[in-house]
């Protein structure tokens, strides 16, 4: 496997190929193991399932508490259970992004993520969540004390939770570093601001409510009325242009104080102990929590020991508000719209490659979703964007999802890619770059199923699994290449 690196806005590869990415998160949330053992059974045939389906990376999360159990005593046995699916994963052509899991800080506050030992909540006790699972962000005093503690580099027994957390990474840095499977370092999953967050949460409330276009009463009778709920969009009146307004009134500030003063702190010093160690993996930034819905990210590009760090990347994340109901059918392709397109202006600001990192969600039974995954895949083919789809469920690669994920696209580009996408009910893919003749390795063609019509290229076909899918490979050539593939 060709070890990645970014350069400018994209991803490329050891031949110089542009590269791009589409995967799955498979997250092991537990606090511990007996067996020391990760939590899904990702073997030859799931990774054959998974090729087969075009998919070639893996957002593989697991959690503070899962490896530093004890402060300074690593969980290394899991390790290398985890070791072992990157050997696996290298067999099969997958790359891993190693993501370090997070929701509501700890399993102590009721989520996921840091160990007890490093869960400091001084006189807040934990309640668990009612209504929504994230309801610690929003009003629970012990999760956003947790974060606080923890922005704040608390100490614990003489040392700094941050600088525990440091070392936790370039303890698993310096494991993985070498395997041809990594891709990168996700180092922290979705931030949250602490005690802020809450603030952001209150004013974010005052200011719906103050909103004219929000009609609140009709909005709480619907979703307080079963029956209603069920069957009209309750959150209609909620467009992406609302979504932008309100949430930037009520967080913008809150957040860019965070992204500044907090976040870009602790993750060019967790960058810093990695590089430490090793100058492989691309460095991944996520936006904070609350910058998944609109309100716009600030962090500044990632530093090492004071410069700007020649190998990483954005991983934004963006769900709409129904995600995972029963009304996900009625999930807005407006509202996600907006949460993208200012994840564009993060990109714009960075000048960075993107890798979605989580996005999507399930719909229940029926097909009805679909049309809001497919407008998504469409929004980030439009802008050269890889993705890992949240999340992996039993048979997910034999499911409906597939008609919309397992489809056609660029895996490798020898030269600069300019343009792609796949045209669902046309059945047509296209694809334009300008070709590099001197590249050592091919452009190489994900395609989902067998072919109408090849135009514009000189091929091969490479049989991918069993399903009928197929690999096609164009020999390197120069100037403009237009490939147009009908199915």
């Amino acid at each position: 496997m060709e070890r990645i690196v970014t350069e400018k806005r994209s991803f490329v590869d050891e031949y110089g190929r542009e590269r791009i990415f589409y995967g799955v998160n498979i997250v092991d949330k537990r606090k511990d193991s007996e067996d020391n053992k990760f939590g899904f059974n990702i073997d030859d045939k799931l990774l054959d399932e998974m090729t087969s389906r075009g998919l070639n990376l893996i957002r593989l999360g697991t959690t503070w508490s899962m490896i530093e159990p004890e402060p300074g005593s690593y969980n290394d046995e899991y390790l290398d259970d985890m070791y072992r699916i990157f050997d696996l994963c290298a067999a099969h052509g997958v790359y891993i992004l190693f993501d370090m899991h997070q929701d509501l800080y700890s399993p102590r506050c009721y989520g996921d993520g840091a160990p007890d030992w490093a869960t400091i909540t001084d006189q807040y006790d934990p309640k668990e969540p009612k209504l929504v699972w994230a309801a610690g962000y929003f009003w629970g005093k012990a999760t956003q004390r947790a974060f606080d503690n923890f922005w704040n580099n608390r100490e614990y027994n003489g040392k700094g939770l941050i600088d525990y957390f440091a070392a936790m990474w370039q303890h698993v840095a310096a494991r993985f570093a070498d395997h041809p499977a990594l891709f990168g370092f996700d180092m922290l999953n979705e931030p949250f601001l602490g005690s802020d967050g809450g603030k952001l949460f209150k004013k974010l409330i005052s200011t719906v409510i103050g909103d004219k276009r929000v009609k609140c009463f009709k909005l709480v009778g619907d979703f307080l009325n079963k029956q209603r709920r069920d069957e009209v969009k309750y959150l209609e009146q909620i467009t992406g242009d609302v979504l932008k307004d309100v949430t930037r009134k009520a967080g913008y500030e809150y957040v860019r104080k965070f992204d500044i003063e907090k976040y870009s702190p602790f993750i060019n010093k967790v960058s810093t102990a990695i590089r430490e160690v090793t100058d492989k993996g691309i460095l991944v930034m996520e936006n904070c929590y609350w910058s998944n819905t609109c309100i716009p990210c600030s962090t500044p590009a990632i530093e090492v020991n004071g410069e700007r760090e020649k190998n990483f990347c954005f991983t934004p994340h963006g769900y709409d508000f129904m995600v995972d109901t029963p009304q996900y059918k009625y999930a807005s392709n407006d509202r996600v719209r907006a949460i993208f397109e200012e994840h564009v202006r993060t990109q714009d600001r960075l000048d960075a490659p993107v890798l979605v990192g989580e996005w999507g969600g399930f719909g229940g039974e029926g097909e009805d979703w679909l049309p809001h995954i497919e407008f998504l895949v469409n929004f980030f083919e439009q802008h050269k964007w890889g993705f890992t789809y949240w999340h992996y469920v039993d048979d997910m690669f034999n499911s409906p999802l597939m008609k919309v994920l397992s489809r056609p696209y660029p895996v490798a580009v020898s030269g600069r890619l300019v343009s792609y996408g796949f045209d669902q009910s046309a059945q047509e893919f296209n694809l334009s770059y300008e070709g590099d003749g001197e590249c050592a390795a091919p452009t190489e063609i994900y395609m989902h199923k067998p072919a109408k019509t090849v135009e514009g290229c000189e091929y091969e076909l490479e049989s991918v699994g069993e399903n009928g899918a197929a690999k096609l490979v164009v020999k390197p050539v120069s100037g403009t290449v237009n490939v147009k593939i009908t199915f």
